[in-house]
Order: structure tokens, then C-alpha cells, then sequence
């Protein structure tokens, strides 16, 4: 049974919610439920997973299926972390090297599919 879709409306008002010091609990759950729904739609596959606890998980680009246990790619950080990677105000390298994400295995690097907000906030000023 698939996951139900988080609309584009109600996910991109979550992420604008979530830009302000203190954003509400849900709209940050929302926030990053719905920009990893973006990352799976554009990188469909079940090769690297990646973990934005306690928010939410996805799996993502095309290759070796993993079934069990830990999967051999896995990419980790805070919701404020992942949110302000993929609205583009935070550099995935810079990122990495602050510590600030965990990266293991050969395919982790999801550098290339960020930011994914790019063009969905035409209606919001200041995007």
C-alpha cells in the first residue's frame, strides 16, 4: 500500500512555516515529510536511505536493493539541517564538513539532488 502524498500547498506551507525561529512541532514534521517525498520523486530507487529522525525516512536513488538490517548507504541530520538543505541555505559540502549530516557508503552523496525547494516558491516573496 502506498504512502499517502502531502499535497504541494499544504507541504510548501509547512516549509515556509518552518523558517521562523520557532516553528510549531507539526509544521516541522510536515516540512520534512514532504522534502523527503520531493527527494524520493526525484531520485526514485531504494539505494541510499535517508534519516531525519524523529520526522521521518526515505529511500532513494536507483541501484542494490538492501532487505535487512542497516542498509549499506545512509544519510543522517537534524530536521533543521536537512530543511535548510533543501531550501538552498545550506551548502551539502559545507554541511558534511561541519558535521552537521552523517554520510556512510559509497552512494551517500546526495549533494547533486539538493536543494529541491528550487522553483516551488514562486508565489513567496523573498524566495
Amino acid at each position: 500500500m502506498a504512502r499517502a502524498q502531502i499535497p504541494d500547498s499544504d507541504g510548501l506551507a509547512a516549509v515556509l512555516a518552518t523558517r521562523g525561529d520557532a516553528p510549531a512541532r507539526d509544521q516541522k514534521a510536515m516540512a520534512v515529510r514532504y522534502t523527503l517525498q520531493l527527494l524520493a520523486e526525484r531520485a526514485p530507487g531504494n539505494t541510499v536511505e535517508v534519516r531525519v529522525p524523529p520526522f521521518g525516512a526515505t529511500q532513494c536513488i536507483e541501484g542494490p536493493r538492501h532487505t535487512r538490517g542497516t542498509p549499506p548507504n545512509v544519510v543522517e541530520m537534524t530536521a533543521e539541517v536537512w530543511l535548510d538543505l533543501a531550501r538552498g541555505t545550506l551548502d551539502w559540502d559545507d554541511a558534511v564538513q561541519a558535521g552537521k549530516v552523517y554520510a556512510s557508503g559509497q552512494r551517500a552523496d546526495i549533494g547533486g539532488l539538493l536543494p529541491l525547494l528550487r522553483g516551488r516558491f514562486a508565489e513567496a516573496p523573498g524566495e
